[in-house]
């Protein structure tokens, strides 16, 4: 589901490395714009790179992967500042709305079903998702030279995207949402050695043809899954963010808030 993930720490290698990985985070940061509180997935965490810089930001952060080799370098990075859970990015063990923000960062190159794996990115989430991808067309990607920047897979071959099948991707999902997009590290590797200052003359926002692009969009949930045997009738107040212990079953918002009593509408 991931990429290898340790490639990340080895980003500290040179000033280029160090330059072009600043360069990545803070596009991630200017599209997801973090607040202190926040619950926080990252899908195809790795070894815990992105999940430490949240959780920098004051963000509750949550990772999921399914390399259990992965899992413990996120642990041993980030300790019991993290929940960590073992999982494939198509099949989320959470229930719907559950978290303020979802990021898919270099993971869903990983994915058996980049559409499915987005569909459940979006269930889980209540607030804002952001997806970023290796792009094929940037000239690191053209010189083949992509694995320098990105690390490489743990069993299989990554998977290269297009902007317009990716934001294609997600309007399948939700047709017509807004997407905030940009993308960075626009020149040929060795460049980066005398030429950085060049990079940043360049504009970030709606530029396809960075090496690594960042994609965002806010989700409004409608629905919610409920995971435990509900044995007794449960209040739910008006307002409530968070999903509720009980049963699977899905009910649009705004039939919760018009039950006369407050309580849960079995169907009944």
């Amino acid at each position: 589901m991931t990429a290898g993930g340790t490639k990340q720490d080895d980003l500290q290698a040179t000033p280029a490395d160090r330059y072009l990985d600043g360069r990545i985070k803070s596009l991630i940061l200017d599209l997801t714009e973090p607040r202190a509180g926040e619950r926080l997935l990252a899908v195809g965490c790795g070894s815990g790179e992105h999940l430490a810089l949240f959780r920098r930001k004051g963000c509750d952060v949550t990772g999921i992967d399914s390399s259990p080799f992965l899992l413990d370098q996120a642990a041993k990075r980030l300790g019991n500042r993290v929940e960590l859970r073992d999982g494939r990015a198509e099949d989320l063990p959470f229930s719907d709305n559950e978290f303020d923000m979802v990021t898919l960062i270099h993971s869903l190159e990983y994915t058996d079903d980049p559409g499915i794996a987005i569909a459940e990115a979006i269930r889980v989430c209540r607030g804002r998702i952001f997806i970023g991808v290796m792009n094929r067309w940037s000239l690191l990607g053209v010189q083949g030279r992509m694995q320098r920047l990105y690390p490489p897979p743990v069993s299989r071959k990554a998977r290269f995207f297009r902007l317009a099948s990716l934001t294609g991707l997600i309007r399948r999902q939700l047709p017509g949402v807004r997407i905030r997009w940009g993308s960075v590290i626009f020149l040929p590797w060795g460049w980066y050695d005398f030429a950085a200052s060049l990079e940043e003359r360049l504009p970030v926002m709606n530029n396809p043809f960075g090496a690594f692009c960042g994609l965002s969009f806010s989700v409004t949930f409608s629905f919610r899954t409920i995971q435990e045997i509900i044995r007794e009738p449960a209040a739910l107040a008006a307002e409530g963010g968070r999903p509720m212990p009980g049963v699977v079953r899905e009910c649009k918002k705004n039939r919760l808030l018009s039950a006369m009593d407050g309580r849960i509408d079995d169907g009944s």
